[in-house]
């Protein structure tokens, strides 16, 4: 494994199906971020279907932004990744417990792709950052089905 990827997971009591139902419905990222800075999604949400699809997300960290990202890896019930124009993903894989009736989720933050400036990701903080937001974003992702 790179060491340009943090990860976490933890266990959920739903179907991959229901889990991947939250992931890929924007309007609801806001609910689960464990960050703060996802705010709302732009053109009021959407569902996604396929690799290559796109969608946009108001964001504040300090000061508001917009961004688009693009659906960069998808496998139904399983498998989705999202980057934006800065080349790091974000990453969540589902893999079914107890017959299918819980979920482990694994959210990954990959930054080995990032071009030019990826080497200053740990010296200004982002990646520490990201290390306590996976963890957060899992737990509120957990009680959604608690």
């Amino acid at each position: 494994m790179s060491t340009r990827i943090i990860s976490d997971t933890v266990d959920v009591d739903a179907t991959p199906a229901e889990v991947f139902e939250v992931l890929t419905d924007t309007a609801r990222h806001a609910e689960i971020d464990g960050s703060g800075s996802v705010q709302a999604p732009r053109g009021g949400g959407t569902r996604l279907t396929a690799k290559g699809d796109t969608f946009g997300m108001s964001m504040k960290v300090g000061l508001p932004y917009p961004i688009t990202n693009t659906v960069v890896e998808f496998e139904q019930d399983r498998l989705i990744a999202w980057r934006h124009f800065g080349g790091h993903r974000w990453r969540y894989e589902l893999e079914p417990l107890d017959d299918g009736a819980r979920t482990r989720v694994t959210e990954s933050f990959d930054w080995s792709r990032v071009p030019v400036v990826g080497f200053l990701y740990e010296p200004v903080g982002i990646v520490g950052l990201h290390r306590r937001n996976i963890p957060a974003t899992l737990e509120r992702l957990q009680a959604l089905f608690a």
